[in-house]
């Protein structure tokens, strides 16, 4: 019987990518801590957990009329993100994959009435969401991503979550999920960008932007699942990062409302152009993810 072994909400914003110099000098002359958070997450934890595999919900992998699954036994190649070619340019990218994982997760999401597809498509893309975690955390582990349905609601992420926990369980796996997205998610406007690059959260683009966001890092920190998870209605109007379906999958597959996992923060809770980016670490408690 499979077990995920620990989760996280992790930022994948496309700063982290700039060589350490344009990190500064966005910067006011200093490091964003979304780098070296990475660097600890890869070193204090994922090396000590050894994961089989790491399923990433890819906020940057917009689907429509399914949760899509990718299920290829290897991925290789660069990538070069659309939106941002100058900081994201011919990225290499090299790593296995889980197609026996992946079609659990298809099974057990339609078995529970949410559409779910594994696709093993070898020209099926690969978004940033993924690779730029891939490029900080990667050892010898399976990369299984899982897109973000546009058309999904609440409760459609909910279940995938439970479908993704579900199949770990029937699987033989060591899991690690992050949910690779962040909070709070408007722009400031073009013409005022290069003035909100810093990563103070004075930046983020508005205060009651700013104000949801560090409540429901409060509420992670305390493993306050449940009041993330029912007051989402009040989060919406702040247009989290994939309707932070990402995080409500993740979530889901550790338990959902019942699970009591505290966060560990891995970095400072930061701007990047308006929007709030953190990186927050669940580990998975000595009695399990509800005890």
């Amino acid at each position: 019987m499979g077990e995920i072994v620990g989760a996280g909400l992790v930022s994948h914003a496309p700063t982290i990518m700039f060589d350490e110099p344009v990190r500064r000098e966005l910067n006011d002359g200093k490091e964003i801590s979304l780098v070296p958070g990475l660097v600890r997450l890869k070193d204090e934890v994922l090396t000590r957990l050894q994961p089989d595999t790491i399923v990433v919900l890819d906020t940057h992998w917009f689907t429509t009329v399914e949760h899509v699954v990718a299920a290829q036994e290897r991925r290789e190649g660069r990538m070069t993100s659309s939106e941002l070619p100058r900081g994201m340019k011919q990225v290499p990218y090299a790593f296995d994959g889980d197609p026996q994982l992946a079609r659990l997760i298809e099974k057990h999401g339609n078995e529970l009435g949410t559409p779910t597809h594994a696709e093993d498509d070898p020209y099926l893309p690969v978004y940033y969401a993924t690779v730029n975690l891939v490029h900080y955390l990667q050892q010898d582990e399976r990369w299984v991503s899982v897109s973000i349905v546009q058309t999904g609601e609440d409760d459609d992420f909910l279940t995938l979550g439970r479908a993704i926990g579900d199949a770990v369980a029937a699987s033989d796996r060591r899991v690690v999920v992050l949910a690779s997205g962040g909070m709070s998610h408007t722009f400031h406007p073009l013409k005022e960008l290069t003035k909100h690059e810093a990563s103070d959260p004075s930046h983020i683009v508005t205060p009651q932007a700013r104000a949801a966001d560090e409540e429901r890092i409060e509420w992670m920190l305390a493993g306050d699942h449940a009041k993330v998870i029912d007051r989402m209605p009040e989060y919406h109007p702040h247009a989290p990062e994939g309707g932070f379906g990402h995080y409500l999958a993740m979530a889901a597959a550790i338990g959902g409302r019942d699970c009591r996992a505290p966060g560990e923060l891995f970095s400072d809770y930061e701007n990047a152009t308006g929007t709030g980016q953190v990186h927050v670490w669940f580990e998975r408690p000595e009695g399990g993810w509800t005890a």
